[in-house]
C-alpha cells in the first residue's frame, strides 16, 4: 500500500534489535484517513472470503481490526492482556513473547465473544516472529472455528513469521501484509521495491 509505505519511510525510526517505531500513524498517534485506507485495502484483499468475525490483539491491532471489520461489515473482537472482572464464564487464554515489552503475555478472550464454527479472520499491526499470530491461530482452533486468514500492517520478513506460520500447518490459509520490511540492519529500513 503505496501511501503506507511512504509514510514509514518518512516517519518510521529503526529502534535497533529488529524494533520499528511508527508511533506517529499506528502505536500511539493513529492517522484516522490512513487507517480508513488501510481497513478498505485488507478487506479488498479477503474480499472472496467469507469473513463471520476479525480477531486482533489490544492495543496497536484495534485500529487496523477496526476499520476492516468497519469495511467488511462484520464484529471485531480483541484479546485482553489483563483479565478484568467483567470477564466472566469460559474464556480462551493463550501466551506469547512480546517483543517490545519482554517476556510472556497472556491473551484472553471470552468464549462468548468467538462462538464455534465461524470463519475468523486475523488482523494485527505486525508480523514479525509469527508468535503472536500462532497464539491467535491456536485461539481460533480451540473456539471450534476455522482461520479464514491473516492480515497484518507491516511485515518483518527478516524475522522468519511467515515461515513459522506455514510451518505450523497454516500453509493454505491467505496471509498479507500493507508493507514489507526486509533489512532492518544498521539501522536501515528497507521496504519491498513492489510497493514503492
Amino acid at each position: 500500500m503505496k501511501a503506507l509505505v511512504e509514510r514509514i519511510r518518512t516517519e518510521g525510526r529503526n529502534l535497533g534489535n529488529g524494533i520499528l517505531k511508527v508511533d506517529s500513524i499506528l502505536n500511539h498517534q493513529i492517522d484516522p484517513g490512513l487507517m480508513f485506507e488501510m481497513g478498505q485495502e485488507m478487506a479488498r484483499l479477503f474480499s472472496g472470503i467469507h469473513i463471520d468475525r476479525i480477531l486482533t490483539v489490544e492495543i496497536s491491532g484495534i485500529a487496523p481490526a477496526f476499520s476492516t471489520g468497519l469495511a467488511l461489515g462484520v464484529p471485531v473482537v480483541y484479546a485482553r492482556k489483563l483479565k478484568p472482572i467483567t470477564m466472566a464464564g469460559p474464556v480462551y487464554l493463550e501466551t506469547a513473547p512480546s517483543h517490545t515489552k519482554g517476556g510472556e503475555v497472556n491473551l484472553l478472550v471470552s468464549a462468548e465473544f468467538l462462538p464455534g464454527h465461524e470463519n475468523v479472520l486475523i488482523i494485527d499491526d505486525f508480523l514479525a516472529t509469527g508468535q503472536t499470530l500462532l497464539a491467535l491461530a491456536r485461539m481460533v482452533a480451540s473456539a471450534q472455528c476455522n482461520l479464514a486468514g491473516v492480515g497484518v500492517v507491516v511485515e518483518k520478513t527478516f524475522e522468519g513469521g511467515r515461515d513459522m506460520m506455514t510451518n505450523a500447518g497454516y500453509a493454505d490459509i491467505p496471509i498479507h501484509a500493507l508493507a514489507t520490511i526486509t533489512n532492518m540492519d544498521d539501522g536501515k529500513i528497507e521496504l519491498l521495491g513492489s510497493e514503492a
